[in-house]
């Protein structure tokens, strides 16, 4: 088979990768972790490690592992439950990669991550320097979100995300979304014989459609949240292969860019901040800001904060720091960012200068520092 290259990494030694396995990839029926499968990746894991790679795994499984322990089925719907059974789940999982590590002579470390680590700079940085230095030792970090104390739901898809984010955060040159199908198809090969690998992939937008469903029982994404997650790191300059788990050697030749392995997306050229990328893909909008065609053509063209006076309408009720789409004059969202104004502050100031605001009230509705412009 031929080769491609995944990046500019790629071509030596050294290269940092991030690999996402799933839930329904190392866990049976039962719920239990499926040893062999995890080996596997263990073992594949310590032969990029003789290369001089360093990876990153970010492993779904808790809440699988935590059902079967406890004798829960089916999977319940109650965030507080799935918690407590991340929490009894997460040890045993962690105790399954220990043993797989060390059969291949690696050590692994546990890093719980939350989804703030992200977006609070302190936090960022300090969760940057953890997997860095855990990297520098030779370590690899295993990498779940930290479910057990977490303040919101535990949502379908989040270690897609997660593993996305995770890349950013350590400026990988590949990140790998390990699942149970052989990547993108034009169709569901379980129903079209004539299904075809989508090999390559230059803008997530244009395959959405062939996403499909939901994932398995045992797991919480699906092709969809992959794609989510290949977009986020696309963003984030980070190029992606979606690939089978049981793939024979689907690690090693994913890195090598053996053609075939998966699906690759590609990286886009520009690489978001971390706090843009966290506005763009993390943050849900609470409402929407309708601007005129003026202050369209200067957020697009000149990169300035979006001011009162160009605003015309607005919808939702949300509050000032809160996530909001930003849409032109006919209705289409091409921005996103943090409000300054609560939606009840801005439905007033709406179509004032600056000038003719009181000097308490935030000159810009939404600062070029927190705006992200969306294609």
């Amino acid at each position: 088979m031929g080769t491609r290259p995944v990046s500019a990494a790629g071509a030596g030694h050294g290269r940092t990768v991030v690999v996402k396995i799933g839930s329904s990839s190392i866990t049976d029926a039962q719920g239990r972790v499926a040893r062999a499968a995890l080996d596997k990746l263990c073992a594949e894991v310590a032969e990029l490690h003789v290369n001089g790679d360093q990876v990153v795994v970010v492993s779904s499984g808790a809440v699988a592992a935590g059902l079967h322990v406890l004798g829960i089925h089916p999977r319940p719907s109650d965030p507080a439950v799935l918690q407590a059974v991340s929490a009894v789940g997460q040890s045993r999982l962690m105790g399954h990669y220990e043993r797989g590590f060390e059969a291949v002579g690696l050590s692994c470390g546990q890093v719980l991550l939350a989804p703030l680590d992200f977006f609070n700079r302190a936090q960022y940085l300090h969760a940057r320097q953890t997997l860095n230095v855990l990297l520098g030792l030779g370590v690899v970090p295993v990498v779940n979100e930290n479910d057990a104390v977490a303040d919101d739901e535990i949502r379908f898809g989040d270690n897609d995300r997660l593993a996305a984010l995770v890349a950013h955060l350590v400026q990988a040159d590949l990140l790998v979304l390990l699942t149970d199908a052989a990547g993108l198809f034009t169709a569901d090969p379980r129903r079209d014989e004539g299904a075809r690998l989508v090999e390559e992939v230059a803008e997530v937008d244009q395959v959405l459609s062939l996403a499909g469903g939901p994932g398995s029982e045992r797991g919480s994404g699906g092709m969809a949240s992959k794609l989510a997650a290949a977009k986020i790191a696309a963003w984030s300059g980070v190029p992606v292969v979606i690939a089978s788990a049981e793939r024979p050697r689907v690690l090693p030749d994913a890195v090598n860019g053996v053609s075939g392995v998966g699906t690759l997306v590609r990286a886009r050229p520009a690489r978001l901040p971390a706090r843009k990328l966290w506005i763009a893909f993390a943050l849900a909008p609470t409402g929407r800001v309708v601007v005129d065609d003026g202050a369209k053509r200067a957020l697009l063209e000149r990169g300035v904060s979006l001011l009162p006076a160009g605003v015309t309408a607005v919808t939702g009720e949300f509050q000032a720091d809160e996530a909001v789409e930003l849409a032109g004059p006919d209705g289409a969202v091409f921005a996103k960012g943090l409000v300054r104004h609560s939606a009840k502050a801005l439905a007033e100031w709406a179509g004032r200068r600056s000038s003719d605001l009181p000097a308490e009230v935030p000159a810009e509705v939404v600062h070029r520092d927190d705006l992200v412009l969306l294609p």
